[in-house]
């Protein structure tokens, strides 16, 4: 059965050439249903180089005055201390100078021990954070374990790898605790996988790496990371425009991870002015 049987209109319709010219295999490959049976594979953009045709595509958009390329902001955090794995986001989603949602949530809970973060288009985040927790799940069934947070960051890296140059946009973290200890991982949609102590990703993520700098230490109690990570946020939303709702709080440990608290941005700012004019002598 072709795609067009199934959605009720013709490829040319579903798939418009853009002015690229298809070949018999790309004309085979969009009316076959392969995309629909197997949750891993996606329709290939109807022409023959990716890289180049999106970026063709964005250029002639821009001339009819159509943005393809949208810009995106969040700011989302994580780092390892002697405690486990902190990870802190905001919640607010934007095409643009256009606010789509407040109540975002960027922490997928991919099972009790290992969480991810979104940054980037948050339909890619979402969508290959939940073929990622399949993945785990079907690891543990197979083999009676847990899987480490290694192995489940490459295999989003190579995932996200296979499809480079098609348009995905992506910079998320897996955090979790297995037989090593505390891991976290950076992984983007060009392939790119580092593991590392301390990351910030997003548009605000040079406000919240001033406040990590400035706060963090390996040897921090559980409440001043969690405070530490909190904050970071906060100042993050308070200076970039394209951060903000609310901060979500998520602590990583040996037993698997705690929402650790879900305020406010708001909130927060006048509790933290009343805390500064409490220890400056001020009065409210």
């Amino acid at each position: 059965m072709a795609l067009a049987d199934v959605c009720g209109f013709s490829t040319s319709e579903a798939f418009p050439s853009f002015g690229f010219q298809t070949n018999d295999f790309q004309r085979e490959m969009l009316n076959s249903t392969s995309n629909l049976e197997n949750g891993m594979v996606l329709a290939a953009p109807p022409f023959q180089d990716p890289m180049q045709g999106l970026a063709q595509l964005q250029a002639s958009g821009e001339k009819d005055g159509i943005k393809i390329d949208f810009d995106h902001g969040t700011t989302t955090l994580g780092f390892r201390f002697q405690g486990g794995v902190i990870l802190a986001v905001d919640s607010r989603a934007t095409g643009g100078q256009f606010i789509g949602s407040q109540s975002m949530k960027k922490i997928v809970e991919i099972n009790e021990y290992l969480l991810g973060t979104l940054a980037g288009g948050a339909a890619d985040c979402v969508y290959w954070d939940r073929v990622l927790a399949k993945e785990c799940r079907l690891f543990e069934l197979r083999n009676k374990e847990r899987i480490s947070v290694a192995a489940a960051s490459k295999i989003m890296s190579n995932i996200v790898y296979y499809y480079k140059g098609t348009g995905l946009s992506m910079g998320m973290m897996l955090a979790g605790y297995d037989k090593r200890g505390p891991q976290l991982y950076y992984i983007d949609s060009e392939g790119t996988r580092t593991p590392g102590k301390v990351f910030s990703v997003g548009s605000g993520s040079i406000y919240a790496y001033g406040v990590l700098d400035s706060g963090y230490k390996w040897n921090l109690t559980d409440e001043a990371a969690q405070d530490l990570g909190r904050r970071a946020i906060y100042h993050a939303t308070h200076r970039d425009a394209y951060s903000g709702g609310i901060v979500r709080v998520y602590h990583i440990k040996p037993s698997g991870w705690i929402n650790i608290s879900n305020e406010d941005c708001m909130d927060l700012h006048f509790k933290y002015q009343d805390e500064k004019k409490q220890r400056l002598g001020l009065s409210a």
